[in-house]
């Protein structure tokens, strides 16, 4: 079965999405993740998207979905990386993506989930 790999930073989890992603693992990846931020007692999660071109509205609610589950669980997510042509799909679609931050980069990201705001 074809997985997302899930690296550990610390507190924070990282992943590298570089790969078409389909209903199946999208739904793979959140069930991984959310398992994960619990064995880990992760405090972030940091979503690298910045290899997809183009999404659709299916993955945009997996992102959100996920980072609510998070939330739940404890941990904030941030999603870096993003292509302006996924940002503007997202904003065409309607999908404001609640509750997830974001960051032009990983090293932003990481500033953003161990200061708390990207301003401090």
């Amino acid at each position: 079965m074809e997985r997302i790999p899930i690296l550990r930073m610390g507190r924070l989890l990282l992943v590298t999405i570089q790969v078409d992603m389909h209903d199946r693992l999208a739904m793979t990846l959140q069930d991984d993740l959310t398992a994960r931020i619990v064995k880990d007692r992760a405090t972030g999660v940091l979503i690298d998207i910045s290899a997809l071109d183009i999404v659709d509205s299916f993955i945009g609610r997996m992102i959100s979905n996920t980072a609510a589950m998070a939330k739940i669980l404890d941990a904030r997510t941030v999603v870096v990386g993003m292509q302006p042509a996924v940002a503007i799909t997202l904003v065409e679609l309607g999908l404001t993506l609640e509750g997830v931050s974001t960051a032009l980069n990983v090293e932003l990201g990481i500033k953003l989930l161990e200061r708390g705001s990207l301003w401090d």
